[in-house]
């Protein structure tokens, strides 16, 4: 953190602040809101995170007006057991490219605005669940307005979360 002084005001810089933590155990979405203006830096955070099936969980970037659920740049890979490579690309959102089945998510993923309205997602990922996997999530957007808010769903929208917790850490 750094504090200025110029003449009379006295500025504090790169504070980071956190969310209240979410238990993931049921619901198709989990959303953090009330992010304020003039946020440069979000970190999303998986602990443990499960799903009830195989659709691949997604981070998607809400403004004023909703939830942003297309438009992304975006791709993912995964290794699993050090024999197969396996890589995915979207436009629903940062999305995570996990094994089959109910895997266990543990990660952070960093989205950084870059100017404007426009931002840039970069993460990585394990899983050490029946099969050891681990990952990384890249990709970019531009959203229409000022950002707002940050859900945490799946590709189809339907699969429920069935265990761990998630957090964001934003400055």
């Amino acid at each position: 953190m750094a504090i200025t002084l110029d003449g009379s005001n006295l500025t504090t810089t790169g504070v980071i602040n956190s969310s209240t933590v979410q238990n993931s155990t049921s619901g198709t979405n989990i959303d953090f809101t009330g992010i304020p203006s003039g946020t440069k830096r979000i970190t999303v955070i998986f602990s443990s995170v499960t799903t009830s099936s195989t659709s691949l969980p997604l981070i998607q970037l809400g403004t004023s007006a909703g939830i942003t659920s297309s438009g992304y740049s975006t791709g993912s890979s995964k290794l699993v057991d050090a024999t197969a490579v396996a890589v995915t690309s979207g436009s629903a959102g940062f999305q995570i490219y996990k094994n089959v089945g109910a895997q266990t998510i543990i990660g952070a993923f960093r989205i950084c605005n870059i100017t404007g309205n426009n931002w840039v997602c970069e993460g990585v990922w394990g899983s050490t669940s029946s099969t050891v996997v681990v990952g990384n999530t890249f990709g970019s957007i531009g959203l229409a307005s000022a950002l707002t808010s940050v859900r945490i769903t799946t590709t189809n929208g339907t699969d429920t979360f069935s265990s761990g917790t998630l957090n964001i850490l934003y400055e």
